[in-house]
C-alpha cells in the first residue's frame, strides 16, 4: 500500500479532491460554490510545488509493477498541474452568486464542474504511470468521459448539448476502436502489463501481423484524443458549441492525455533488446502520413473559418500535426540522443502550447460578443430601452467580436499579439523554441533510407507554419485595424474588466486575469530567459519512462529499484 501511496499520490489527491467537490456540489449556497474554485487550485498547487525541484532520479512501482514513477511521469504531473490551475482560473465564478462568469455558465453545478476538471486531470496523471493497459484504457477514459459533461453544462443553450452529444458519441467510438486495438496487443501477447507485452513481442518478431494491425488500431483510437486526421472532424463543432474555457480545456486535456499514451504504447511495442522506440518501418510511415495530414488539414480549414473559437480548433489540429513530426522522428532512429532530444521537443511542446493557447482564449472571455454585450444583456432596441437578458456564457467567439478591441483595450490586445504570436512560432515567444525543439531531431534523424522522408516532413512542418501565420495575423489584425462594427460602438463604454453580474453589480474578474496574465508572462519568459527555457527543455529531454541502459541522455547517473 506504501509503495502505491508513493507512486500514485497526485492521482490520489485529485481524485479525493474531485470527488469532494462533487459532494459539495449538493450545498446549494453561494459560500459553497464560491469556496469550490480554491480546492481546485490549492490542490494542484500541491502537485506543482512537489514536482517543480523534484525530479526523482530513483525508478519507483507498485508490487504487482501495474503503475510506476520516473522522470517522464513527473515532468507530465508538473505541466499537468501547472496547466491544470491556468484552466482553473479561467473557469473560475465572478458573478455575484458564483454560478459562472462572463464566458461560462455551470449554474448551480460550481462544486460539479470543478470537480470534473480534476478528475479530467488526473486521468492524464494515471495515463502517465500506467504500466498495464487496463490502467492506461482507464487512465484514457478518465481524462475524457468528464469532457463530455463539462461541454453540456458549460452554457445553457442547444449549440452546448448538441456538442456534448456530439463529441460523446464520437468519443464513445474511438474507446471502441482503442478497445479494440488492446485486444488484439493482449490476444496476441497474453499479457497485460506493457513490459512483458514489449518482451513477448521482441521475441515474436518486429513485423507480426496481427501485432501490427494493434498498434494501428491504438493509434486510431488515440487520434481522436489529439484531434489527428482522420479522426478530427468533430474538433470544430464541439469548440464552438462549449463555453470558451471548456474550450480552452478540451484543447490541452484529451490531447495529452492522447500524445502521453502513444509515447507509451510506441515506447514498448518498439523495444529490441536494450532499445526501445524501435517500431517497424510500417508504423513510422504511418505516423509520417498522419503528420502531414493533420498539418495540412488544420492550417487550410483554419484559413476558411470566421468563428475565432472554431480557428483555433483547427490550429489545434495543426498543433498536434507538428507534435506527430516529433513523434515520427523518435520512432525513425536508434541513436538514443536524438530520441532524447525528440521525446523533450514533444514534452516541451505540450507544455508551451498548453500556456499560450490558454491565453489565447482567455483574452477571448474578456472580450464581449456583440449579440450579450459586455454585461451579458443584448443590445437596447432604443435608447433608453430596458436591457434584456441574453444567452448566457457568451463571450466573444466571431471576427466581428473583437473589430478594433485591440485599440479600445489595449492590454488585451497585446495579450493576444503575444499568444498569437507564439502560436505562430515567432521569435521572442515560447512558440519558436517549440517548433525548434521538434525540428532539430527530424533533421537528426534523417539518416539512412528515411533521410529523403524526415527532410520533406521539416519542409512541410515550415510550409505549414507559414501557412497558420495567416489567420493568427488575421486575429491580430481584426483587432487593431478593422474599425468597430457600429452596433458594438453604441455599447456603453464598460470595459472588457468589467462585467454585470446576474443582480446588476459591477466586479472585476481578476481571476481570470490573472490566469491571462500568467499564460502572457509564461509565453514571454520561455522565449527571452533562457534560463528558463533551459530549465524547461532540461527536464523534458531528462524524461524516461523507466530507466535503460541504452540511455545516453545528459544528466546525472539513475539508481533504480527494480
Amino acid at each position: 500500500m506504501t509503495q502505491i501511496f508513493s507512486v500514485l499520490w497526485p492521482e490520489i489527491l485529485l481524485v479525493t479532491a474531485g470527488s469532494l467537490l462533487l459532494l459539495l456540489g449538493v450545498v446549494q449556497s453561494t459560500a459553497a460554490r464560491r469556496f469550490a474554485p480554491f480546492v481546485a487550485l490549492a490542490s494542484l498547487l500541491v502537485i506543482f510545488i512537489a514536482f517543480f525541484s523534484n525530479s526523482p532520479l530513483t525508478y519507483a512501482e507498485d508490487h504487482w509493477h501495474t503503475v510506476s514513477l520516473f522522470t517522464f511521469q513527473t515532468y507530465v504531473k508538473l505541466i499537468t498541474a501547472g496547466t491544470g490551475m491556468l484552466l482553473v482560473l479561467l473557469a473560475w465564478p465572478t458573478n455575484a452568486d458564483g454560478t459562472g462568469n462572463p464566458a461560462i455558465q455551470y449554474g448551480h453545478e460550481t462544486g460539479e464542474f470543478f470537480g470534473l476538471m480534476l478528475l479530467s486531470l488526473a486521468g492524464i496523471l494515471f495515463v502517465a504511470s500506467a504500466n498495464d493497459i487496463i490502467v492506461l484504457f482507464l487512465g484514457i477514459e478518465l481524462a475524457s468521459i468528464p469532457t463530455y459533461i463539462m461541454v453540456s453544462i458549460s452554457r445553457p443553450l442547444p449549440v452546448a448539448q448538441e456538442a456534448g452529444v456530439k463529441y460523446f458519441f464520437l468519443g464513445a467510438m474511438a474507446a471502441a476502436v482503442m478497445l479494440f486495438g488492446f485486444s488484439y496487443l493482449y490476444g496476441t501477447t497474453g499479457q497485460t502489463k506493457l513490459p512483458e507485452i514489449a518482451r513477448v513481442m521482441h521475441l515474436a518478431g518486429p513485423n507480426h501481423d496481427w501485432q501490427l494491425m494493434a498498434i494501428i488500431m491504438l493509434l486510431a483510437g488515440f487520434a481522436f484524443k489529439i484531434a489527428a486526421v482522420p479522426l478530427h472532424a468533430y474538433v470544430g463543432d464541439v469548440y464552438q458549441g462549449a463555453a470558451t474555457p471548456v474550450t480552452a480545456f478540451l484543447a490541452f486535456v484529451p490531447k495529452t492525455s492522447g500524445f502521453i499514451a502513444i509515447l507509451k504504447v510506441l515506447y514498448y511495442v518498439g523495444q529490441s533488446g536494450d532499445m526501445h522506440w524501435v517500431v517497424p518501418d510500417t508504423i513510422a510511415k504511418f505516423l509520417w502520413v498522419i503528420a502531414v495530414l493533420t498539418m495540412f488539414v488544420g492550417n487550410v480549414l483554419g484559413l476558411l473559418q470566421h468563428n475565432i473559437k472554431r480557428t483555433l480548433a483547427y490550429s489545434s489540429i495543426a498543433h498536434s500535426g507538428y507534435m506527430l513530426v516529433g513523434v515520427t522522428a523518435l520512432v525513425s532512429t536508434s541513436d538514443p540522443t536524438v530520441q532524447a532530444a525528440a521525446l523533450g521537443g514533444i514534452l516541451f511542446y505540450l507544455a508551451s502550447y498548453g500556456v499560450m493557447n490558454s491565453g489565447a482564449f482567455g483574452v477571448l472571455m474578456l472580450l464581449p460578443s456583440r449579440d450579450t454585450g459586455i454585461g451579458g444583456y443584448l443590445e437596447p432596441s432604443a435608447p433608453g430601452a430596458p436591457q434584456v437578458p441574453a444567452a448566457s456564457g457568451t463571450s466573444a467567439e466571431t471576427f466581428d467580436d473583437i473589430a478594433g478591441q485591440g485599440r479600445k483595450h489595449l492590454g488585451l490586445g497585446i495579450a493576444m499579439a503575444v499568444c498569437c504570436w507564439s502560436l505562430t512560432g515567432l521569435p521572442l515567444t515560447v512558440g519558436l523554441f517549440g517548433k525548434a525543439f521538434l525540428i532539430y531531431p527530424a533533421l537528426a534523424a534523417a539518416k539512412g533510407p528515411v533521410t529523403h522522408r524526415m527532410n520533406w516532413l521539416v519542409i512541410l512542418l515550415v510550409i505549414n507554419a507559414a501557412i497558420s501565420a495567416a489567420y493568427y495575423l488575421r486575429i491580430i489584425a481584426a483587432m487593431f485595424l478593422r474599425p468597430e462594427p457600429i452596433r458594438a460602438s453604441a455599447r456603453a463604454t464598460t470595459s472588457p474588466e468589467e462585467t454585470t453580474d446576474a443582480v446588476g453589480r459591477i466586479g472585476r474578474p481578476w481571476p481570470i486575469m490573472i490566469g491571462v496574465g500568467l499564460a502572457v508572462i509564461g509565453t514571454l519568459a520561455f522565449g527571452v530567459d533562457f534560463p528558463a527555457v533551459n530549465y524547461l527543455i532540461n527536464r523534458a529531454q531528462t524524461a524516461q519512462i523507466e530507466p535503460t541502459a541504452a540511455s545516453s541522455v545528459p544528466g546525472p547517473a539513475v539508481a533504480s529499484t527494480r
